[in-house]
């Protein structure tokens, strides 16, 4: 079997087991006197990405062709929240339900994946900026115990907010003085805080002006979840969201009815959630474990709340038996999400001067 198709696929069967599988479950129930400390955002070190540091969210893929990072240039931020790497066993002592943003280990995990493989599409156009944060160890979404979970994502969010909060105040004013342009992304379970920042904080708010759009992936997330923040339905669209969750075609999880019936799909080889079938030759490209890229990856298809996926477009692909690609929500789609971001951010700037 092709190897960047073997080091994907195993990649992306562990990952989404990661989620909602994994090898380890929390068996305690959630202490509140027994939490991590609290990351201070003014510390470098509590962050995965930033504009003025050298890390992962600066890379562009192996075998790509004229791609750099840009972030010195950029006139737009992206303040983008990972998903869940904190999956194994905890270490003897270590807390249970939220992870300690100064275990090395798993911000090595979280680097050399979700910053890697996702947080890079937006260097080309954005700075970027990816907290770091107790995030919820997977068993918040297994656990049949509800208070365990809220409690768990509760203390996640809170850095999350506490992050961006961080950013808006030292990090957000342009060298003219005026408040940048932000782009708000996620996946899995970042993209459950991120939407709850939109909420509290954009939604029907003075920031709603500065948002460019968000990328809210990997987490089944209702149209009307906003009361101003309207689903994008074009490539050039502002002020809106977009989101999806990606399966091998005909195939409907078994907790389809828990949200995805009712989930935004749209298509980002699209950018509707029409159910238009899009061709494997609409992917500019997508990246794999070793972040090599790869053109024409993948075809697309909006499916009543899902977005379905053809065989990859590499040899020994049909040997593969995935059919939940959560992993690759972003990875296949890598290139089309950073010529859009692109897109959207000139939109809203062609928008911003007309209005003046």
């Amino acid at each position: 079997m092709n190897r960047f198709l073997l080091a994907v696929s195993l990649l992306l069967t562990f990952s989404f087991s990661a989620c909602h599988r994994g090898p380890y479950k929390v068996s305690s129930h959630f202490d509140p006197q027994q939490v991590p400390v609290a990351p201070n955002y003014a510390v470098p070190a509590n962050w995965a990405a930033l504009p003025s540091m050298h890390d992962m969210a600066d890379s562009v893929p192996y075998k790509s062709v004229g791609l750099r990072d840009q972030q010195a240039e950029a006139t737009t931020d992206v303040f983008f929240v990972y998903p869940t790497t904190y999956t194994y066993e905890p270490k003897p002592g270590a807390n249970q339900w939220n992870a300690d943003v100064a275990d090395a280990d798993l911000n090595r995990r979280t680097d050399e994946s979700a910053i890697l493989n996702q947080a890079t599409v937006f260097n080309g156009s954005c700075r970027v900026f990816a907290p770091r944060y107790r995030q919820a160890h997977y068993s918040a979404f297994t656990t049949q115990t509800p208070a365990d979970k809220r409690q768990s994502l509760d203390l996640a969010y809170a850095d999350v907010k506490a992050a961006f909060l961080h950013y808006l105040q030292h990090d957000n004013l342009g060298a003219d003085g005026n408040p940048r342009p932000i782009i708000i992304a996620s996946h899995s379970q970042g993209t459950i805080h991120a939407t709850r920042l939109l909420t509290e904080l954009f939604d029907g708010k003075p920031l709603r002006e500065q948002l460019v759009a968000a990328y809210l992936v990997g987490i089944a997330t209702p149209t009307d979840k906003f009361k101003t923040i309207p689903p994008g339905e074009s490539a050039t669209q502002t002020g809106c969201f977009v989101s999806w969750n990606t399966f091998a075609k005909d195939y409907i999880p078994d907790y389809y009815a828990n949200g995805l019936n009712k989930a935004l799909c749209t298509n980002p080889l699209l950018w509707n959630s029409s159910d238009q079938y899009a061709p494997k030759e609409l992917n500019h490209g997508g990246v794999g474990l070793k972040f090599t890229f790869k053109d024409q990856l993948v075809d697309a298809q909006s499916h009543q709340g899902l977005l379905w996926v053809g065989t990859p477009n590499i040899a020994g692909a049909s040997l593969v038996p995935t059919k939940i690609w959560h992993k690759a929500d972003i990875n296949f789609f890598w290139m089309n999400m950073r010529e859009n971001v692109a897109d959207r951010i000139r939109a809203f700037q062609a928008k911003t001067t007309a209005g003046r």
